[in-house]
């Protein structure tokens, strides 16, 4: 007896030195800093659609054995970056106190956003016009995957890069749409008209409803920044401004909500509902 006792305790010293090490190792590590260009990622639905999108580089996934299991991924997802089981103040470190990792964390490289050029063939493209908060581009992302807009267009300047809070407002859409980066929004604006699409700038006191606005089988729907809106700049080259119809007492809403609104009822006026 007394030897199967050491022999069990020899064994669950090894294990609680291995996790040991393990957690030492992490907790000297350092997040990877913006120089290096490498970030992190972390919340279930968007590692998973990280990793199983081709266009996407992963360094290594941080994950608890549960979220790991709740991944659902296949051996070739995981086999795509080497893989630490860890415990979560492992990745509090890598993602930041107060991130919610859900038990995992990629770090990665960020997606190369594409020139304007690289535009598909789509009939709704949603643009913002320096649209700063990565959680309202992130929810935006969200409502465009939804909507099954083409392309999400932004500006080089005053747009937030790719980041874990933006990646987690998106909830996995981030790897679902092209993100198209243009220097000049004016100049992308007249392309877009040149290429066939109605350009509508949303205003909350636009002269005509966004329903009837939609009058073309493309359409580039285009939103401001919280408070100021569209500047002047863009409102002088979209084809027309447009309001959501809205009777209540408050006329404007929070531009990811704007967002989504203004993609369905584009979609209705344009008779591509979804419907089989």
């Amino acid at each position: 007896m007394a030897a199967f006792m050491t022999d069990k305790k020899s064994k669950s010293a090894g294990k609680d030195s291995h996790y040991a090490r393990l957690r030492r190792a992490h907790r000297d590590a350092k997040p990877p800093s913006p120089e290096d260009g490498r970030i992190v990622l972390y919340g279930l639905h968007t590692v998973r659609a990280a990793l199983l999108n081709p266009r996407r580089k992963p360094v290594r996934l941080l994950a608890t054995r549960n979220a790991l299991a709740r991944l659902e991924l296949d051996d070739a997802a995981l086999a795509r970056c080497p893989v630490e089981i860890v415990e979560p103040k492992a990745i509090d470190r890598l993602t930041g106190e107060g991130a919610v990792h859900q038990g995992v964390a990629l770090e990665t490289w960020p997606l190369r956003p594409k020139p304007l050029d690289a535009l598909g063939d789509t009939q709704l493209v949603l643009v913002l016009d320096q649209v700063t908060d990565p959680h309202n581009v992130g929810a935006i992302m969200r409502s465009a995957v939804a909507f099954d807009a083409g392309a999400l267009v932004t500006t080089a300047r005053h747009s937030p890069v790719e980041s874990g809070v933006l990646a987690k407002a998106a909830s996995g859409a981030l790897e679902h749409i092209d993100h198209l980066e243009v220097r000049n929004l004016a100049e992308a604006l007249e392309t877009l008209s040149a290429a066939g699409f109605r350009t509508i700038g949303l205003d909350s006191e636009g002269p005509d409803i966004l329903e009837r606005s939609v009058e073309a089988s493309k359409t580039a729907l285009v939103l401001g920044a919280e408070g100021k809106g569209l500047r002047q700049k863009t409102r002088d080259t979209v084809n027309c401004l447009a309001r959501l119809d809205m009777p209540g007492t408050i006329k404007s809403l929070n531009v990811s909500n704007a967002a989504a609104l203004s993609l369905y009822v584009a979609r209705r006026a344009m008779g591509i509902t979804g419907e089989s």
